[in-house]
């Protein structure tokens, strides 16, 4: 056997898969301890080296692929006009950066979404978690309670005696809340799906819990909400037999339109009674002055960033208005709006409605409850989106063009298409 031979072998292998599985998930939810412990370049250099890999995993495997369905058309028109963006932007090389961090964030995501099914990635992103969390807490016992020192170069304050917030490796507590609610719903669902005992599971939605809470984010809440009322909604629908699940489905689209509008209508009290008013102000207050600076650029907006770069046009001055030093518009769908304009806000609407319409659909029909992690993951980034912008970098983005090419994989034209080669029209029928 040659070695371009077994090199082929080895990447087209389960294990390998499974192996560059978990170090690409490693990579991206702990992005903000490696930059941190090491330097940006590191990180940089790690994400690269994975992209490179994946490239190679997906060559070799390239028999099992259909071009089509590579990535949906939907990120694919995003991440264009995201790149189409540095022709006005007000820095290009920065620019040009934030999206190959975009693309290559992107890229781990389809490889994964492509060499493992949902049930494998949950297990993965499950074991990750894990362990990620587990040393946020072990780093916020020996900062906060051992020692008594904070870890600055971390961003870990050693507030837990206290009671909190505490931030873990995550570099802020909203970020913590965040991933606490993503891990707790993806330990739920292995142990739903059978695929952790309760000995473990347990525990492990326990952590998640304990740290969600330790948190003190009061985005936390919300998403926790979010979730329950999903996880509630779906459960009707899964149970409701074949011939009126549409009317089902329909009357719980129409409850969702009313209970919105009626939060929106009642949002001062709900904002005192979170005790987040102070925070709310704050927010409003940079998303007001955001709106000004889109006025300027409604349709192409000001060129992709990403986070906001240090000394750039017109995140500096915004914060120069507002006397603060916001890394984000603290709104995905805000960052989108001032960086790709309202072009690029309707490509991000697209990309994340198609895949929470489609992820919706294939849960609400098929027996098995992993399915459900799709939907539920889309549904606490959308939400997350309206308080933070994590979902446009690192973690966040990954997760939403992994749910959305998992979506796509399910119910998809391009199935379709495929399909019609082989004489058969895939329709997706009801699991009982």
């Amino acid at each position: 056997m040659t070695p371009r031979s077994r090199l082929a072998r080895l990447l087209g292998s389960a294990e390998f898969a499974r192996a560059f599985t978990i170090a690409a998930l490693t990579a991206v939810f702990g992005s903000f301890m490696i930059e941190r412990m090491a330097s940006p370049v590191t990180l940089a250099t790690i994400i690269s080296l994975l992209c490179v890999l994946g490239a190679g995993i997906l060559w070799v495997r390239r028999e099992e692929l259909s071009p089509l369905r590579i990535a949906p058309s939907s990120l694919l028109a995003f991440l264009a006009w995201a790149l189409v963006s540095v022709a006005w932007t007000t820095d290009r090389s920065d620019s040009l950066l934030a999206w190959l961090s975009l693309f290559g964030y992107a890229f781990l995501a389809i490889t994964i979404g492509h060499i493992r099914d949902t049930l494998q990635t949950v297990r993965a992103l499950g074991d990750t978690l894990r362990g990620l969390l587990a040393v946020s807490l072990g780093l916020e016992i020996l900062s906060g309670v051992l020692l008594d020192v904070p870890f600055v170069f971390l961003g870990i304050q050693g507030d837990l005696a206290a009671g909190g917030p505490v931030q873990g490796v995550f570099g802020s507590r909203n970020m913590l809340g965040f991933i606490a609610v993503i891990a707790f719903i993806t330990f739920f669902i292995e142990w739903r799906s059978q695929s952790l005992t309760a000995p473990i599971a347990v525990p492990s939605m326990a952590l998640a819990g304990l740290l969600a809470v330790l948190s003190a984010s009061p985005t936390v809440l919300v998403l926790a909400a979010a979730v329950a009322v999903a996880v509630v909604a779906l459960t009707i629908v899964r149970h409701a037999p074949p011939e009126r699940r549409s009317l089902v489905q329909w009357t719980l689209g129409i409850l969702v339109a009313l209970a919105l509008a009626a939060a929106f209508a009642l949002r001062h009290p709900i904002i005192a009674l979170m005790n987040a008013g102070s925070d709310f102000s704050i927010r409003a207050s940079l998303w007001n002055t955001i709106l000004d600076f889109v006025a300027l650029k409604p349709i192409e907006g000001w060129g992709w960033f990403g986070s906001w770069a240090r000394g750039e046009y017109p995140f500096t001055y915004i914060n120069f208005q507002l006397d603060d030093r916001h890394q984000s518009a603290l709104n995905a769908y805000f960052d989108v709006l001032l960086q790709l304009g309202a072009a690029g806000l309707v490509l991000f609407l697209l990309l994340g409605g198609v895949a929470m319409v489609r992820s919706w659909l294939v849960a609400s029909v098929r027996r098995s409850v992993v399915y459900a992690w799709t939907p539920l993951m889309l549904v606490t980034l959308a939400v997350d989106s309206m308080f933070e912008s994590f979902t446009l970098v690192d973690a966040g983005w990954f997760l939403l063009v992994l749910c959305a090419l998992r979506a796509g994989q399910s119910r998809s034209w391009r199935e379709k298409i495929d399909a019609a080669h082989t004489g058969a029209i895939p329709t997706l029928r009801s699991e009982h």
